[in-house]
């Protein structure tokens, strides 16, 4: 048995999804794990509660709200409808934002708390030593905090492979444009398609067990390097 043109094309999508959203949580993630990581804020719990909701609330219910948003007659629907492109509603772009926003605990949180763990020490080392705030970040920082990345990186980017309700709230199920694996495995059982499910369902199931296998194993390793 083998996978058809819109399995195939669902993977891509699926796979193309989750990379973008994977690398625009870590690219606006960490800055502002940084800052949630050492600000003493005393509100800043809200934004932390903010950022968490996707945990806790339905997929369903943050699907309808992003589609009202999205949609022709949303905030960023319409803007980018006045600025000359079309409804975000029902297409891949809009797919990433949602999936942004969806997969968004499961990158800022694991980048947080690294950061956090690092401690003002070594950053107040290098900071008698000359370097400046930037330094400290890229040079300090970051290497520390390198478990922290690769947990983020892989939560981030395996979440955002297994999404249903958000991804099928915002952008339906048009093949080839917005099906994504999830989707195309409940339409095989719909269909009664028993062993094409069973294909798509077992390579997820295997990739995941991989990626939290790697997850786990570097942070075993960098624990006992600290020890």
């Amino acid at each position: 048995m083998s996978l058809g043109e819109a399995d195939i094309a669902a993977l891509f999508i699926t796979l193309k999804l989750a990379g973008l959203t994977t690398l625009i949580l870590l690219l606006l993630g960490t800055p502002l794990a940084w800052w949630l990581a050492h600000s003493k804020w005393r509100y800043k719990f809200l934004l932390e509660a903010l950022i968490a909701l996707p945990l806790v609330l339905p997929p369903t219910v943050l699907g309808f709200y992003l589609l009202i948003t999205l949609g022709p007659n949303g905030p960023l629907g319409s803007l980018s409808q006045a600025l000359g492109g079309p409804s975000l509603a029902f297409t891949f772009t809009g797919l990433v934002i949602g999936s942004v926003f969806y997969s968004m605990p499961f990158v800022i949180q694991p980048l947080q708390n690294a950061f956090a763990a690092i401690g003002n020490r070594p950053l107040e080392v290098a900071a008698t030593l000359g370097a400046s705030p930037l330094d400290r970040f890229f040079t300090i920082a970051v290497p520390l905090a390198r478990s922290g990345f690769l947990t983020a990186s892989v939560l981030g980017f395996a979440h955002t492979i297994g999404e249903f309700g958000v991804v099928l709230m915002i952008g339906g199920n048009i093949p080839g444009e917005t099906q994504v694996l999830s989707i195309a495995i409940y339409d095989h059982v719909e269909a009664l398609e028993y062993g094409q499910a069973h294909l798509l369902s077992g390579g997820l199931l295997l990739l995941s067990f991989l990626m939290l296998i790697l997850v786990y194993a570097v942070n075993r390793r960098f624990s006992l390097v600290q020890q």
